[in-house]
Formats: structure tokens, sequence, C-alpha cells
């Protein structure tokens, strides 16, 4: 029988009022390669979308430093560190470095900022924990954070660093004792989970389509009870998005009682995302954000996974707007027209997207019934996670 632990919890703190935003130039530049799908300006679309839209006060916006190499080898190898730096200053790694860390494939190739790039986004989210941990805020929003496909040793499914497990282990150092990690990605947070499988101090809840790489995170897959993962069919439509927050995201929440919430927000179960099969909007993350964090008095919120710049750029500024209870308007303003036209993407798609990818920031609400399927993991899922005690 599955269990969750820790079912009583302190009452929530009063949060700051203003989030705060992680962002850095460094991704204005930063390039993977003209086939990589990366090399899409998701990070500064998303910040300048933010502040043509009036979204972004100066106040709330702060640049970190990159992570050090001692806090990055708090879960990476050293070894695998210096492999990575040495690939950034010589564009090339001996064949044996390549095997053994698993880079310079087209899914994690050398190139220059391919050390100092996750050393960023990982200082970024040790950055957001710390003023966290100290009540400097309440939210915190890092876009280019939610790399959880990183191992110790090795490069995996773009993911260079874990700088989702830094910042976890960071918040147990700080003293906190039940945290939540909630992943919404299309792919499964393999990185994070087994990171943390067994400890109950860290509960991680991932919703992924089933059968996508990495071909983790099945129904049954609950790490002694510290893991709790919905694997959903190809499809995924908002109201049985809506149903699985509802029924189990909310309810495990609810019971593990969290001190603080992670929450990875890969945008790459829209319907518009080449990497996957799944058909939300980007209404329903936002509806699902809208929920999470009322689950703790802190709340840490990623990027994550997410190929087509619009899509990524709409629904990461929505994000931003959810977090500060901003309303999202029907038309934009010129400045944020011109920066969704100002947007390219090397697939057949970008060369003729749909008007609704330049004048609007909320898609097309998904439309259909729950389907037999979706109701019944969910019911499974309901009877191991949320009925069992």
């Amino acid at each position: 029988m599955t269990r969750i632990a820790h079912l009583s919890s302190p009452k929530p703190q009063r949060r700051p009022a203003r989030p705060l935003f992680i962002g850095h130039e460094i991704y204005r530049r930063s390039n993977f390669g003209p086939k990589h799908p990366l090399s899409v300006p998701r990070v500064p679309a998303t910040i300048d979308l933010c502040r043509a839209m009036g979204w972004l006060a100066d106040a709330q916006y702060f640049e970190s430093a990159p992570a050090s190499p001692a806090e990055i080898v708090r879960f990476h190898d050293p070894y695998y560190l210096q492999a990575l730096r040495r690939g950034e200053r010589a564009l090339e790694l001996p064949p044996e470095d390549r095997e053994r860390y698993n880079l310079g494939s087209l899914e994690n190739p050398i190139h220059d900022t391919m050390y100092s790039r996750p050393a960023t986004s990982a200082g970024a989210v040790l950055n957001g924990v710390e003023r966290l941990g100290s009540a400097d805020a309440g939210l915190v929003y890092s876009p280019a954070g939610g790399t959880h496909h990183g191992r110790p040793d090795r490069a995996s499914g773009f993911c260079y660093f874990n700088d989702l497990a830094l910042g976890l282990l960071r918040l147990k150092d700080l003293g906190f004792e039940r945290i939540l990690y909630i992943d919404l990605d299309a792919h499964h947070g393999d990185g994070v989970q087994d990171a943390f499988a067994g400890d109950p101090g860290v509960f991680t809840l991932s919703v992924h389509e089933e059968k996508r790489w990495p071909f983790t995170g099945g129904l049954h897959d609950t790490e002694g009870g510290t893991a709790c993962n919905i694997p959903v069919p190809r499809g995924l439509r908002d109201s049985e998005f809506d149903l699985i927050i509802d029924e189990i995201v909310v309810p495990v929440g609810e019971r593990y009682a969290p001190e603080v919430v992670v929450l990875q927000c890969g945008s790459d179960a829209l319907a518009d995302d080449p990497l996957s099969r799944m058909e939300l909007s980007n209404c329903a993350i936002w509806r699902g954000v809208s929920r999470v964090i009322e689950l703790a008095p802190r709340i840490l919120v990623t990027g994550g996974g997410g190929y087509n710049p619009w899509s990524v750029a709409r629904c990461w500024s929505g994000v931003w707007a959810t977090l500060n209870g901003f309303a999202i308007p029907d038309g934009l303003p010129r400045a944020a027209i011109a920066v969704l036209r100002g947007l390219r993407w090397n697939r057949a798609a970008g060369k003729n997207p749909p008007a609704h990818w330049f004048d609007t920031i909320a898609d097309i609400p998904g439309e259909g019934a729950v389907r037999a399927p979706v109701q019944a993991l969910v019911e499974r899922a309901y009877q191991d996670h949320v009925k069992k005690k």
C-alpha cells in the first residue's frame, strides 16, 4: 500500500505580495546548434513578452550569479564538471569523455556555453531557494530552470546539470523537512525522482505522457511511497488535465502537507509542441499552476521542456501573470505583438504560423470530454495515493 508521510501541517504563512523573477542575458546568446530543439529563444522571449505586457516590474526582476563548482558538486561528479568546462573552452572532447559523460551527441551537443549556461540556471534555482528560505519571497519564478533529467555523472535529455536536484538539496540543508516536487513536463522527471527515491522528506509527483522518453514513471512506480506518477495517454485534453489536478495532484499535495513546493512547469505538453503528443492549451497549465501554488506558503516555479518558441513564451509569460494574479487580456499591446512577430523557428510549423501565435497570449481552450482510459487512470491513482492511508 502506498503511504504518504507527514499528514499534519503548520498553518500556511502569509506570502509577500510580489513574486520574484530570475533571468539572465546568457540565454540570448547560448546556442545548442541549428538542429537542436533548444535552439529557440525561450527565456528571452518570455522576459521580453512579460515586460511588453507591463507585467514585469524592475523591482521584481533580478539576475543571479552562476552556481559555483563547490555548489555544483553537491550533486554532480567533479570529473564530469571538469569535462563540461573543457568542452566549453575547446569545443571538443576526446571520445572517452563523450562516451562516459554522454556528451557530443545531437541530444547533448558540445557548445560554447555547455558549462556556463547550466551553471547559470543552477545558480538561479539556488538563489531562489535562498530567498524562500530567508523569507525574502514566497513565490520565485525561474523559467530557465527545470533540467530534471540531469544525472550526477552525465548529461541526459538536453540537461547537463540537474538544477532541481541542487535546489531540493539546498532546501533540505536549510531545514525544510516536507518538500513537494511537482513535475508537469510531458517527459517524466526521472533524474529528480531517482535522486530522492526513498527520501521521506521529498515527495515527487510527475504528470507525463506514457510510452515517451525516458520511458520511466509508471503508475505503480512509487519508490516506497515517496513518488506518485501519472502516465497519461496521448491526446490529453484540458478537461482531463483539470481532472488530474483536482482529483490527484491537489489531494496528494494536501495530504503530504509540504512546507515548500517546487513546481517544474515544462510547456511541452501543449498541443503546439513538437516533442509530445499531448493536446493541452496553456489555459489548462495556468489553472494547474493556480491550484498548486495554494499548497504551501513557499513556492519555486521553474520552466522545463518546451520547443515551440511561440507556445513557450506565451505559456511561461502566462505562468508569471498567474503567479501575480494578473488577468490575461484578449488582445495585446503593440510591443507584445512585436516580440511575438520577432520570433523565428527553423521547423515546418514556423514557416506559416497561425495568427493566434502572434496576437494572443491564451490558446483556444481544448475541448472534449474525459476519455474512459483517463478516468480509469485517475481512479487507480486515487485508490493508491489519496484514498489509502
